[in-house]
């Protein structure tokens, strides 16, 4: 980072344990490293000395980098003295943990409040950035690879590499010595292949029997234990063997989270073997070759193969995956997680040229093509993707003539879904987002009004027009957030009072290319109805603001695209419960569901004809639970 032009402090433990070997910080002269005291070891339990954290979030900084994970003690402590500090640079935070766990209380709280707050997630592998979206971290999670030191081939190392016999492949195996790591499963492949050898490094609970065990098998004479192997003797180890094996076994509670091994093995120029355990397929995946756990026979293949017809390829593979793990490209990766973490958090200062900022506009259809034609007649000059959520022949025929990408996804994706078809395969990668209801049009005025308001005001997430019904009577475009509080406001008739965040609702609704990076697209549990506020109520936790353009006009139909009004309210509210288990758990619906029972009990005693009507068929819904009654009425939902 500090190559890159970065100003860097790091803090961290002057004494640490790595699996039970004790480590000692050392810094070179110059750097600005400070070691800190710690109490406890556990990775989740060991705690700061307060005193240099106090002191260091008492300055000014950009970013605070917590690289501990979410559920950590210390990374509660961390952000307690952090807003005794009343700091307020964005933080991130570090997460490996793929396997979706549920801790107790204090742990699952503290992971649940220092997720919500985060304005990144550094992830080493996929799962564990997916479970962090999933447990409440509002955007997405960033997968960046844990770094390692190239060891080029060619090296004194490389040409160390002793003559061998032409059937003898020696397989090494570099890790904790313990049952998971698939050391005896090593021992097993090497007693059904003659032409295998190994070399085993390393220490762990499993060394005092390995020698029994490899007699046992028959191999004592083919396997060379070597113990503990200092790090600077890392790449001679690397350097004596022709294929590395990582042959992990995941339990019940644990699993492989990276394998650095393997990308160390690769950038030394060694073919590399895994397990499909954890991460390792994503590590390893395209650049080794992945067999099944606990399949002794296809680690033998896969052993062979590697170090045979395949070790060309898989070398010159392994180089180009070990490269992206390389410290420049890890810190390229940190530094653009740092830049959308204060992303929103700009000073809108003079006002940006819309003309520099590329656009491109997504409708999902479904149905009525005379009213989506009305919809893209404006905007046929940029590029457009229809997402046709009816498979209508009629639309495809209609985007044909107009000159706009047809896409069919064979089925009705839902609003949030067909959105994230189409952002899945950009017109032009990068650019700002129009969303345009079918039953929605804005002329090329209101785009170009839409778009300088988003350029003038970096820290806006999303903006939308002023709306107005087909009749040119003015319709409500921006809605502060819910929450139960506010359920509770306007439940007792004082709606009039809500003040608050705001968000804009997205007919027609232009979405920063920015934004789109760091939220991600939408949560595709909305199957209709309250996914833009999802995704706005996420940005705004991230720091995002949202605005109406007064400049910009559209016109709305409302629910032009269907005709039954009882499945409308069912998926709205269906939705509503959605957003509030999401947002503020079940409590927080409770609450809010009890507000809804109240005041639609009430108006439905005391208001007249239809309106008294609706509001008693409405606490009907809330009663039985809007979420059951449209699963009971709809399983699969048939209108968009």
């Amino acid at each position: 980072m500090r190559d890159r032009g970065v100003d860097v402090r790091l803090l961290t433990a002057n004494r640490s344990d790595a699996g039970g070997v004790p480590v000692e910080l050392e810094t070179a002269p110059g750097e600005d490293v400070h070691g800190v005291r710690t109490w406890g070891t556990h990775p989740a339990l060991f705690l700061y000395d307060p005193r240099p954290l106090w002191r260091a979030l008492g300055e000014r900084w950009d970013v605070i980098d917590i690289h501990e994970e979410p559920f950590a003690l210390s990374t509660a402590e961390t952000l307690v003295l952090r807003a005794l500090r009343r700091q307020r640079a964005p933080y991130t935070l570090y997460t490996a943990q793929n396997l979706l766990k549920r801790y107790p209380f204090p742990f699952g709280w503290i992971e649940r409040r220092s997720l919500r707050g985060a304005a990144g997630i550094s992830a080493c592998n996929a799962e564990a950035a997916a479970i962090t979206e999933r447990k409440g971290f509002p955007g997405r999670a960033r997968v960046i690879p844990l770094g390692v030191d190239p060891v080029a081939p060619g090296s004194s190392h490389q040409q160390a590499r002793p003559a061998r016999e032409q059937d003898r492949i020696l397989v090494g195996l570099l890790g904790r010595l313990v049952p998971e790591k698939g050391v005896l499963l090593l021992l097993d492949a090497l007693a059904a292949a003659p032409s295998l050898h190994a070399r085993i490094a390393g220490t762990g609970p499993l060394a005092a029997s390995l020698v029994d065990e490899a007699a046992r098998r028959g191999v004592a004479d083919r396997v060379q234990f070597l113990g503990g192997i200092d790090p600077d003797r890392v790449a001679d180890f690397y350097a004596s063997i022709d294929v590395l094996a990582v042959p992990s076994l995941p339990t019940r509670r644990w699993t492989e989270q990276f394998g650095r091994v393997a990308v160390e093995a690769m950038a030394a120029g060694v073919p590399v073997v895994s397990s499909d355990a954890g991460a390792l397929p994503d590590v390893v995946g395209g650049a080794g070759i992945v067999v099944p756990r606990g399949d002794a026979l296809a680690l033998v293949a896969a052993v062979q193969e590697a170090a045979g017809p395949r070790r060309a390829e898989l070398v010159a593979r392994g180089l180009a995956r070990a490269a992206e793990c390389s410290w420049p490209a890890v810190a390229a990766e940190y530094e653009l997680m740092y830049a959308a973490a204060l992303a929103p958090r700009r000073s809108a200062g003079p006002s940006a040229d819309a003309r520099t900022r590329d656009l491109e506009v997504v409708v999902v259809a479904y149905g009525a093509p005379d009213m989506l034609r009305r919809a893209l007649d404006p905007v046929r000059h940029l590029p457009v993707t229809v997402v046709d959520n009816s498979s209508l022949p009629e639309i495809a025929a209609l985007c044909a003539e107009l000159g706009v990408r047809y896409l069919d996804p064979g089925t009705n994706l839902g609003f949030g879904a067909g959105v994230n078809r189409a952002l899945a395969d950009r017109l032009r990668p990068g650019a700002d987002v129009l969303l345009l209801n079918p039953d929605a049009v804005i002329g090329a005025d209101g785009i170009a009004a839409l778009h300088r308001g988003l350029a003038g005001d970096p820290a806006l997430a999303s903006v939308g027009p002023v709306q107005r019904d087909e009749q040119g009577a003015p319709a409500r475009a921006a809605w502060v957030f819910p929450s139960p509080g506010r359920a509770w406001v306007e439940a007792v008739g004082l709606g009039r009072l809500v003040r608050g965040p705001r968000f804009v609702i997205g007919s027609v609704l232009l979405l920063r290319a920015e934004a789109l990076a760091q939220v991600g697209g939408f949560d595709e549990r909305f199957f209709l109805y309250a996914e833009e506020t999802d995704w706005a109520y996420r940005a705004h936790l991230l720091g995002w603001r949202h605005a109406v353009v007064p400049e910009a006009v559209a016109t709305h139909a409302g629910a032009g695209t269907s005709t039954d009004p009882a499945r409308r309210e069912r998926h709205f509210h269906a939705s509503q419960e959605r957003y509030y288990r999401k947002h503020f758990g079940a409590a927080g619906w409770a609450l809010a569901r009890a507000a809804q029972l109240v005041g639609a009990t009430a108006r439905g005693i005391v208001l007249p004809g239809d309106r008294g009507r609706a509001a008693a068929r409405r606490a009907a819904l809330y009663r039985r639970g809007p979420v059951r009654v449209e699963q009971e009425a709809d399983p699969r939902p048939l209108s968009a």
